[in-house]
């Protein structure tokens, strides 16, 4: 063959291939994260049904191309370049059929996820997939309230969570999803006001809440979402006066059935297609302005306190074909000349006060109407005599009656009113004149944002503390009460401030240990104060610090406050008793002074991820916030159980009032400059925490200094060898340190805050633990093949 053949021959062979590449099938792969994302998931909502083609617990299918895997009806995937962008799961969990009052936020057998189901968990997985367009979620069984944290789908277009057991505040973190286009919650029990955060969806379509209980009254803000075309708040809890909906433009459903809305009707946008207005209390007349409706094909407006006569227009729209108008006020006649438009196929007018005849076109066989409870003059067996319609006329169904009832019953009602009052106010003047005769200093309790449990740990945090045990959680509501100890009792308890008893000097005092008289180990904290203000204003500052009570913070049990010294008359020494922790701080559990104690780095995640729970209880939890908390190592100490508690937080409580006579503690609170009364102090030093826990023995003698330098390592494979605790490479999996090592230098320069922090810290600890049961499993398998 010449060489011209052989080219002809090659290029021809290249054409097919490049052919053949060209319309071969496309095929995504996702990446192995994602692909651990999604199983984590299954995990999560306790493998349902629809997703058995993943694997179960024992078989979980880690390898599998989840883009490509034939789906059951009920489950879909769609990937787009190695992402999942759509995720629909429906499931077979019961649709929600108790009443708000017999749903008590926790789990229900049969009907609900487990007790074990953790919505926050839930969530923080699912938005790892940040790629998602389209998120179907019916029928679960998920329950909780929905956190703030969805808004980090960004990409979210279409959002539905139908028939689960969501309750409480639709999260305004969600008007951030600009993206959204349809948000669908129909079947849940939210029970707040529908939000008018709603605006920022400026490409919303499908609003539909139906099923819930939102109450209050639907916001003005709703008037300017130009861009929906379905708005469904029907059985829900709604009251008051709808706002014009006028300018809603794109509007073709509104369905608004089954709530308590008492105003006149809303002027309604000229191209709605449906309304459903049903059992509510809209009284007046029906608008003119329907009969300007021409794209009406549906109009709902029974079970009102409507009155009037019915516009006749209503019946001659073009598209109209269902009217029902039954169970209202209406009174007078229709009009004989009244035309029918084509369309029209059904009509209830039953159960109104409507007299006269009935027009030719409701009398027509291919048309359905109901006229039952009337006093048309027809011979038909349900129509009233003429005189009961002549009789109510006016009084809209006996409204006026039942405006009169009302009317005494408010007179009756301010009666008793007025006698509870003067009741309670002599009650209040007996206590006043009781508490005037005591003697005891008033202190001044923080507001906490939430109804919390006894030991007044926010409910919210508690319920996220899922890295510790169910007994540590509930450790603080055991804690003994606060109260004021004598300064012989501390005597007694540290043998006169022996110095055999002596814990160690911190930031701010010397730390001793003593017994009390119950046995009770306690660490007592020894304060130098300058009295520059009264000490009631001290005791107001220690009732207020004596209040942050949480599983991860070292129980403040009391203190005592002791008179001036010889040398110096103007200095007062405050002692505060707090509990005992007695097994070493964290910077020894980092040391390799002490191997036996050093700890693997799933461990080290559990402590960081409860120290930034107290942390973000103290910045959110109480009101007002407690910032610039002395985050160290050496001031997270750890329990008999491996329980991080953090110490030394809170005293800018203290120094707002005072001033703490420590050069070391002058020196902390203007270290590099930073503002000690903002949180991102706290946040700045959580970042040096971070690193020190991922650097661990190199840190130790080390300066801050060298830390932020050696953090330009991190960007390297060959860095991290140099750097990271070899303990921590040989524990960890690549990806769970990468999100350590991400959210470590955020901290540092001031990029996050502590939702951030711990958000992605319990996504590392979920990422590490199935890296470490995949492990395991691998491990088990290898041994039962030798």
């Amino acid at each position: 063959m010449n060489n011209n053949s052989l080219n002809m021959v090659t290029n021809l062979m290249f054409v097919f291939l490049s052919w053949l590449l060209l319309f071969a099938p496309t095929t995504h792969q996702l990446r192995s994260y994602e692909t651990q994302v999604l199983l984590q998931l299954q995990k999560h909502l306790e493998y349902p049904m629809p997703l058995s083609v993943w694997g179960n617990n024992n078989n979980a299918n880690a390898n599998a191309d989840f883009c490509n895997l034939s789906s059951p009806p009920h489950m879909t995937i769609k990937c787009d370049n190695d992402s999942v962008t759509e995720l629909r799961i429906m499931g077979d969990m019961p649709a929600p059929n108790l009443t708000f009052h017999e749903f008590t936020g926790f789990a229900i057998p049969n009907q609900t996820l487990s007790q074990r189901f953790s919505i926050d968990s839930f969530v923080t997985t699912l938005t790892r997939l940040s790629n998602l367009r389209v998120l179907t979620l019916v029928s679960l069984g998920i329950w909780g309230q929905l956190p703030d944290k969805i808004h980090r789908l960004y990409s979210l277009e279409a959002l539905d969570m139908t028939s689960n057991f969501m309750f409480g505040s639709i999260p305004s973190e969600m008007s951030r999803l600009v993206k959204l286009q349809t948000l669908n919650f129909d079947g849940n029990f939210f029970n707040d006001t529908v939000p008018d955060w709603l605006v920022s969806l400026t490409n919303l379509s499908v609003l539909s809440l139906k099923n819930n209980r939102l109450k209050g009254q639907v916001p003005s803000a709703l008037s300017k979402i130009t861009t929906v075309t379905e708005l469904v708040l029907s059985h829900n809890l709604l009251s008051g006066r709808l706002p014009d909906l006028s300018s809603l433009s794109n509007l073709k459903l509104l369905d608004l059935r089954e709530n308590k809305f008492d105003s006149e009707l809303p002027y309604l946008p000229k191209g709605l297609g449906n309304v459903f207005l049903s059992n509510n209390s809209f009284t007046g007349k029906i608008p003119q302005q329907f009969g300007e409706l021409n794209q009406l094909q549906h109009l709902d407006l029974s079970h009102n306190y409507l009155s009037g006569s019915p516009p006749d227009v209503l019946f001659s729209l073009p598209h109209i074909s269902y009217l029902n108008l039954s169970s209202n006020a209406l009174s007078g006649s229709i009009s004989n000349h009244l035309k029918c438009g084509d369309a029209l196929s059904l009509v209830d007018l039953s159960d109104n006060r409507l007299t006269g005849e009935l027009p030719s076109c409701l009398d027509f066989d291919n048309r359905i109407v109901k006229i039952g409870g009337n006093c048309f003059s027809i011979d038909a067996r349900n129509q009233h005599p003429a005189e009961y319609c002549k009789d109510i006329i006016g009084k809209g169904k006996g409204r006026y009656t039942m405006k009169e009832i009302a009317i005494l019953g408010g007179v009756i009602g301010g009666v008793v009113i007025i006698v509870v009052i003067l009741l309670v106010a002599g009650l209040v003047f007996f206590c006043k004149r009781r508490r005037i005769q005591q003697t005891l200093v008033q202190h001044i309790a923080p507001k906490v944002k939430q109804d919390d449990p006894p030991s007044g740990i926010s409910s919210e945090l508690l319920a996220n503390a899922r890295i510790i045990s169910q007994a540590a959680k509930m450790g603080n509501q055991s804690a003994p009460p606060y109260r004021v100890f004598s300064i012989q009792e501390l005597e007694e308890a540290t043998k006169n401030f022996d110095h055999s008893t002596l814990l160690g000097e911190g930031s701010i005092g010397k730390v001793y240990k003593g017994r009390l008289e119950n046995g009770t180990f306690v660490a007592i904290r020894s304060l130098a104060l300058c009295r520059r203000y009264s000490i009631r204003n001290l005791k107001q500052r220690l009732d207020l610090l004596s209040k942050l009570r949480h599983p991860h913070l070292v129980g403040l049990l009391g203190h005592c406050i002791n008179g001036g010294f010889q040398e110096d008359p103007t200095i007062h020494r405050l002692f505060l008793v707090q509990e005992f922790v007695p097994n070493g701080n964290f910077h020894s559990h980092l040391s390799e002074s002490c191997p036996e104690k050093v700890l693997k780095w799933s461990d080290r995640l559990s402590v960081l991820i409860g120290v930034a729970k107290a942390v973000h209880f103290l910045h959110t939890g109480v009101i007002p916030p407690c910032f610039n908390n002395r985050l160290k190592t050496n001031n997270i100490l750890m329990d008999e159980h491996g329980i991080p508690k953090l110490s030394d937080y809170g005293m800018s409580i203290i120094a707002d009032e005072t001033e703490l006579i420590s050069s070391q503690a002058k020196g902390d609170a203007t270290k590099s400059g930073r503002n000690v009364d903002k949180f991102e102090d706290d946040v700045y030093n959580f970042g040096i925490i971070l690193l020190e826990s991922l650097v661990g023995p190199v840190a130790s003698g080390k300066q801050e200094v060298f830390l932020l330098n050696e953090m330009t390592s991190f960007s390297s494979e060959d860095g991290r060898r140099k750097i990271v605790d070899p303990i921590v490479l040989t524990t960890s999996s690549q990806e769970s340190l990468s999100i350590v090592i991400s959210i470590t230098n955020k901290c540092i320069s001031a990029e996050s805050s502590i939702e951030d922090v711990l958000w992605n810290l319990q996504y590392a600890a979920q990422v590490q633990a199935t890296a470490d049961a995949d492990q395991k499993s691998d491990t088990t398998s290898r041994q039962s093949f030798s």
